[in-house]
């Protein structure tokens, strides 16, 4: 699985010109799950990001989370971090899970952050998108895997 999160101060997602999700503060999630991901994982590194340290305290140090912020979260699925581009000019998707399994995990991600008292808003899972945010720092972590 493959998590990036960019500290925002704010983000939306469009699909056909309508927002379907948007968040001002906190924090642009973006989900790519790939074959052998799994519930433990996604649960995990939705925790992993809840917690998260990257939003100054008051001495200006990264020391606070989006939960303790009370910021929100957008997440949007997106399969192509799942890409390899060791080959060829063509990136290749093989690693990114089919979607009947990639949606759950997603789901599962989303639901975990809203469990633990986070404001989630999402993309439409498989829709050509349009994300826009603006960077805050700009802050931008690729999340370790979870052992």
């Amino acid at each position: 699985m493959k998590v990036l999160v960019q500290r925002v101060t704010r983000a939306e997602v469009r699909v056909d010109g309508a927002v379907v999700g948007a968040i001002d503060a906190g924090v642009l999630v973006l989900l790519g799950i790939e074959r052998g991901d799994d519930l433990r994982e996604a649960r995990a590194l939705a925790d992993k990001t809840v917690d998260l340290r990257i939003f100054a305290d008051e001495h200006g140090r990264m020391n606070r989370s989006v939960l303790e912020c009370g910021f929100g979260a957008l997440v949007v699925s997106q399969f192509t971090l799942a890409a390899s581009t060791r080959r060829g000019r063509r990136p290749s998707f093989t690693a990114a899970a089919e979607p009947e399994v990639a949606k759950p995990l997603y789901e599962a991600y989303v639901e975990q952050m809203e469990s633990r008292g986070v404001r989630v808003a999402t993309g439409v899972f498989r829709a050509m998108m349009e994300v826009e945010s603006v960077n805050d720092g700009p802050v931008t972590l690729l999340l370790d895997p979870v052992a």
